[in-house]
């Protein structure tokens, strides 16, 4: 929250501020998805460039082959949240993105080898 505070291209922001109906995959029921955060920016040429942000560990992010049944579900039910978020996003006129740690983390550049 800080740096969306003290970063002056922010224009303004919201945390949890959005619910979005959407279908889980494993019950079938209705429920509501509530992303992090909502924010309203300057961007490249002084637009105005607002966002849906989930933040999220990326192992919540991806599918592998080697993950266990409770991972694969806890992926699945994010992709659902997810697809759903992004129409959503698109009608309204924002974007939508998941941030995961390398995103976080990153300082630009070219990533070093391990």
């Amino acid at each position: 929250m800080m740096f969306l505070d003290s970063n002056d291209n922010v224009l303004q922001w919201a945390s949890e501020s959005i619910r979005i109906p959407y279908r889980h995959p494993l019950t079938g029921k209705m429920t509501n998805y509530v992303p992090d955060f909502l924010v309203t920016y300057r961007g490249p040429n002084n637009t105005t460039v607002a966002e849906l942000i989930e933040i999220k560990p990326k192992k919540q992010s991806l599918l592998e082959s080697k993950m266990n049944d409770r991972d694969r579900a806890i992926v699945a039910v994010n992709y659902a949240k997810w697809d759903q978020a992004t129409k959503w996003a698109k009608a309204q006129g924002l974007r939508f993105r998941v941030i995961t740690e390398d995103d976080i983390f990153h300082q630009g550049g070219k990533k070093r080898g391990k």
